[in-house]
Parts: C-alpha cells; structure tokens; sequence
C-alpha cells in the first residue's frame, strides 16, 4: 500500500490510497449525467447501490486515478469525462493537498434515466 505523504513544519501527514480513491469516486460521480455502475456478480443484480468506481494511488505527492462510470445517454461522453477529470482534480487537491497527475477514465455502461429509475441502454 502506498500513500501520499505531505510534510509540513509540525510534522507528516500520511493518506491512505483508500481515503483518496473514495474522494476520486464520489467527485466522479459529482459530474452532470454521470453515475455508477450496477452491482452484479455472475451477471445477477445485487441491489439498487449505483456506485462510481475508482482506484487511486498516491506516491511522492503525486495521485494517479483510474475510474468506472455510466454515462446517462444521450450526453457527450467527451463531455461527461471531462468534467468529472475536473472535479477529480479539484476535490483531491482541495482536500488532500496531493498533485493529481493522472485520472483515467473508462466509460462502461449507458444509462437512460427515468424519473426514479435508471434503465440500461442496449
């Protein structure tokens, strides 16, 4: 496991890759039609939890991300990404004081929503 390590006069902060990839997770999921992704194991649906994922590292200061998102269509998935890159790099910046270097981000699913419901697109 690594960390992101930041030193100061008083002394070092240490942060677990854990706490930063579940601020990458939840500032991709701040972006305008984006979402999660459905629980499923052996292709049967565990619950209505729609979560963005996402794994970070951090080492030397420096934070690479990757991430998992819907996209709801029909927005423009360059669009989407984007914005949720931004608020990646603004909320892990802000909050940790890390330098994010990298987020990568697989769009792998569509969903078009209704009120109350998100429905996959095929």
């Amino acid at each position: 496991m690594s960390a992101g390590r930041l030193r100061s006069e008083r002394g070092v902060t240490t942060i677990a890759d854990r706490v930063v990839s579940k601020i990458v997770s939840r500032a991709a999921a701040e972006a305008e039609r984006a979402g999660g992704l459905e629980r499923s194991v052996l292709g049967v649906r565990l619950g209505e939890d729609r979560r963005v994922r996402a794994r970070a590292s951090a080492s030397g200061g420096k934070v690479v991300a990757r991430v998992e998102l819907s996209v709801e269509y029909p927005a423009s998935i360059l669009s989407v990404t984007s914005q949720a890159r931004e608020r990646v790099r603004e909320r892990v910046e802000s909050l940790t004081g890390l330098t994010v270097d990298h987020v990568d981000i697989d769009v792998t699913d569509l969903t078009s929503r209704r009120p109350g419901k998100a429905v996959r697109v095929r």
